[in-house]
């Protein structure tokens, strides 16, 4: 007489509490991982601002400051003055990216990591004209520079969007 297979949760029909049923698929151990990690998440307290949220902040002010100045200053691009138009429309967006992200708004965090990918794709592009060796350095740096920040912000992005607790005053 053969014996009898064991009876199996899965046989008898009954399943258990943590395991979903065979039928569905199972998850992966990426989304196992990512739902670990947006289970550690906290959302930002009242007044808490990241330190990579700060210096965005200021560099996004900076950037269009320094636009200003040296246009009213009188700096030359290809040995022409810039338009107005132009140089005030990117100080303009400057600002409003550094006053959005100080305010913690959720498209002005998004929007600088748009402009953060733009930068890093365009100076990629520019290696390959690199002709010297300050060239090849600054694209690299501000390569860098661009893809550690925005890297940095993905995680602020994903505190921001978390739902506000009742007693948070936000």
């Amino acid at each position: 007489m053969a014996p009898k297979p064991a009876v199996t949760p899965e046989r008898s029909g009954v399943r258990a509490a943590d395991s979903p049923p065979a039928h569905l698929p199972q998850p992966s151990r990426s989304e196992t991982r990512n739902a670990q990690v947006r289970a550690a998440l906290k959302p930002l307290e009242p007044g808490e601002r990241p330190r990579v949220i700060l210096a965005c902040s200021a560099l996004a002010a900076a950037l269009g400051l320094a636009n200003l100045i040296a246009w009213l200053a009188g700096d030359k691009i290809g040995g022409k003055h810039p338009a107005a138009a132009g140089i005030i429309v990117f100080s303009a967006v400057m600002a409003a990216a550094a006053i959005g992200m100080w305010q913690l708004w959720y498209g002005a965090v998004l929007g600088f990591m748009a402009l953060l990918a733009i930068i890093a794709v365009i100076f990629t592009l520019l290696l390959i004209e690199a002709s010297n060796v300050l060239g090849l350095v600054v694209a690299l740096a501000i390569i860098g520079t661009s893809g550690y920040l925005f890297f940095k912000l993905v995680r602020v992005l994903s505190r921001l969007q978390m739902p506000r607790s009742p007693g948070s005053g936000r």
